[in-house]
């Protein structure tokens, strides 16, 4: 019996099976490459509740493309089996169906070959036709999540910029620009645990404006804000970037003096009283101030509330010695009070 011929392998035969293999890998292997990349780096932090919140809408995300995938990659298939259904039933109904009592015309082997070759070639071309459309739509999908991507992306950056914005106005101060006593606070709490772990020396500096209220009565309040500006232009100027520097309170200051020990915070003082002592202000007057030190570990026990209560004891103690000066922890002696701000 003669060997039925093929019909040679067309290029658009090899570019039907080359998208065969692509529908299935998106149907398998690629969607389970995603899920599992999706498990290892977005399911398994999410137990985690601190980035959950920043994890979870990227991983939905990735999840709507992944099923997307495998329903496009499921369609083509779906499509390709339709079409060959389709063509086969056309090619079957395309053939005379002979009389009862006619014989069969028997075709040779060269006359089926060739149609073979036709029968294959429009199958070809109408699978080509239905791929096609089906890369078509699974790239306008991508387009669509990549586009999605790319607006959540940018809403999550925009929503971390307000955060921080929040949250730095919460810790300022509105007159000098200024970190507040909140911020304070929370810094000074953070370094005396610091100390507590490494023993490292922790400085607190208090001052007062010397008769401020004076300047506020006889100038007015904008007279009184500008002092209060240029003293905190000074603090700044004269201050290391790891200094914490606030306005605690009306006219008084405070300097939380990081990795300073107290002969360091003494030097410090004095150099902001001398270039207070020489700065012109814009009335014209002349503003002195007193200043209070205490340090660890030498003045109290390690802590926050303990390091400031020393600090203020001292800065009375420099208002109660004639104003104008820098008195440490050390100082403080019996005598009569007198109110910072006096």
């Amino acid at each position: 019996m003669p060997k039925r011929p093929t019909a040679p392998e067309t290029p658009a035969a090899r570019r039907i099976k080359r998208k065969i293999l692509v529908a299935i890998t998106l149907t398998a292997f690629l969607p389970m490459l995603v899920v599992a990349y999706l498990v290892y780096s977005y399911a398994l932090p999410l137990l985690d509740v601190q980035t959950q919140e920043r994890d979870l809408p990227w991983m939905l995300v990735m999840l709507c493309g992944t099923g997307l995938l495998m329903a496009s990659g499921s369609f083509m298939l779906w499509d390709l089996a339709t079409s060959v259904v389709r063509h086969a039933d056309s090619a079957a109904g395309s053939w005379p169906v002979p009389k009862p009592g006619t014989p069969t015309p028997v075709a040779s082997p060269e006359t089926a070959a060739v149609q073979q070759y036709v029968q294959q070639s429009d199958e070809v071309d109408s699978l080509m036709q239905s791929f096609s459309r089906m890369l078509a739509t699974i790239e306008q999908q991508a387009a669509d999540v990549n586009e999605y991507a790319r607006r959540l992306d940018t809403a999550y950056k925009d929503l971390e910029s307000t955060s921080a914005q929040l949250k730095e106005f919460s810790f300022k101060d509105e007159v000098t620009g200024l970190y507040n006593r909140r911020f304070f606070s929370i810094r000074l709490e953070e370094e005396v645990s610091r100390y507590r772990r490494f023993n490292h020396p922790v400085s607190v500096v208090l001052l007062d404006l010397d008769s401020f209220k004076a300047v506020n009565d006889e100038l007015g309040h904008a007279a009184g804000d500008e002092t209060l500006r240029a003293m905190a232009d000074i603090l700044l100027r004269q201050s290391r970037g790891i200094n914490v520097i606030c306005r605690y309170g009306g006219d008084e200051f405070a300097v939380l003096l990081v990795e300073t020990s107290k002969s360091g915070a003494r030097l410090y003082a004095d150099r902001i009283r001398y270039v207070l002592s020489t700065w012109t202000f814009a009335h014209g007057r002349r503003v002195t101030a007193s200043f209070g030190i205490a340090s660890l570990p030498e003045d109290v026990a390690p802590a926050a509330d303990e390091l400031i209560r020393a600090a203020d004891e001292a800065l009375y103690a420099a208002k109660r010695a004639g104003k104008n000066r820098v008195s440490m922890h050390e100082d403080i002696g019996a005598g009569p009070g007198v109110r910072p701000g006096a």
